[in-house]
């Protein structure tokens, strides 16, 4: 090495991040923490962390806290600056208990574990269809939410109402209700007297359940087309449809290498066999922690576990 070259100091950074502010840390090849600075949660704040961390040397890598929610722009933001990024999760309760919290000790953590390379696994990468499968797939599931407290209010709305409206209603089916209600014309003027603002309610709330019914309608085609395009032969497997696939497909995300096994997918699944031994007794018991939708069978995703 000539006297006139210099090593850079490697530089590992850790986040605790919230919706308007992001707190960071860094530390240097010891471990130890050099400094903790909060930054506004924007691009700009993203520059001036960066440019921070850097002043101390070289930044390798950093661990972020919510990377999917409240971290996914600084994700975004230091992946395009080629930094190396690693979802960190919570500390252990027992950690957490001795050390106290607050967004500093959070921050210094989540860096520790990005130098130590414990409690970090490899974010998902939200930049191709798979991020725009999940919109969707939540976007979805909150139609469907409303729809069911829609039919629900109906469903409370005729058992409560006067006996004369009631009787007229009570032969019907749910469908039947709801195309009733929806294509009816009550006196708006006349909400002042309470089976017509009865009326006016049930007909508010048939629109309202036939206006989600259409857009889940909608969004079941936009959802079906991306996961027949992504993943056409795993829609064609049994007891595999079109809920499931889209949820596998998200959880995996649009970089799917990150699973680097069969075992880490079965991992991720929450269909791995994990111990359960104790004194004599040597048993495995099946991993159902992870967020893929329990009732998918081993066989179906061909883990070949047995």
């Amino acid at each position: 090495m000539s006297p006139q070259q210099v090593v850079c100091p490697v530089i590992v950074g850790g986040v605790d991040t919230h919706k308007d502010m992001h707190v960071a840390a860094a530390v240097d090849e010891q471990d130890q923490v050099l400094e903790t600075a909060t930054f506004p949660a924007t691009r700009h704040g993203y520059k001036a962390m960066l440019t921070r961390m850097r002043n101390f040397g070289e930044v390798t890598r950093v661990g972020i806290e919510c990377s999917g929610t409240y971290g996914a722009g600084l994700m975004r933001y230091l992946q395009q600056a080629n930094i190396t990024t690693w979802e960190v999760t919570s500390p252990d309760k027992s950690v957490r208990r001795k050390r106290g919290k607050d967004d500093n000790i959070d921050a210094e953590n989540a860096a520790h574990a990005a130098f130590a390379g414990i409690r970090t696994v490899t974010p998902e990468a939200r930049d191709g269809m798979v991020e725009a499968l999940r919109v969707l797939k939540v976007c979805r599931k909150t139609a469907v939410a409303a729809r069911r407290v829609a039919l629900q209010m109906i469903q409370t709305q005729i058992v409560s109402a006067p006996e004369g409206l009631r009787e007229q209603l009570r032969a019907m089916t749910r469908m039947q209700l709801i195309r009733t209600f929806a294509s009816s014309r009550p006196d708006l003027g006349g909400y002042r007297d309470v089976v017509m603002a009865y009326r006016i309610a049930l007909k508010s709330l048939a629109r309202r359940y036939v206006e989600l019914h259409d857009e889940i309608a909608d969004l079941d085609i936009m959802i079906k087309a991306i996961v027949d395009e992504l993943a056409p032969d795993l829609v064609s497997r049994t007891a595999i449809g079109y809920e499931s696939a889209a949820q596998m497909l998200i959880t995996a995300g649009d970089n799917p290498e990150r699973l680097g096994s069969e075992a880490s997918f079965a991992a991720l699944c929450g269909v791995n066999p994990i111990p359960a031994s104790s004194g004599k007794v040597q048993r495995h018991r099946l991993n159902r922690g992870g967020p893929i939708v329990r009732y998918i069978s081993l066989q179906s995703v061909g883990l070949g576990w047995t």
